[in-house]
């Protein structure tokens, strides 16, 4: 494994403990892909750092588990933003 991949893993493991922050956004920080993100974190990190690892999987199972709720959410502010009927809303008007 090159230096720069080990290091770059390393930074995000510590990073994502400090942050608690999702790896898309991790991603979108350290300028690399979701997939290189989520491949550091679950196949380089246990091998470079164990213990490390541990925390950090404790933490993207959490977000795995409330992934539905963030969906939702995100939906639910979509429709706020834009202005427009959300589903149920637009489903009523309909068959009126």
């Amino acid at each position: 494994m090159h230096d720069y991949i080990r290091e770059r893993t390393l930074k995000i493991g510590r990073y994502i403990i400090e942050t608690k922050k999702t790896v898309r956004v991790i991603a979108k920080e350290f300028g690399v892909s979701k997939s290189t993100v989520h491949k550091d974190l679950t196949e380089r990190l246990p091998e470079i750092h164990p213990e490390l690892a541990n925390e950090v999987k404790t933490i993207l199972t959490h977000h795995k588990a409330i992934r539905h709720l963030r969906g939702g959410e995100a939906t639910k502010m979509k429709y706020k933003l834009h202005g427009k009927n959300a589903p149920q809303e637009a489903e009523q008007l309909i068959t009126k």
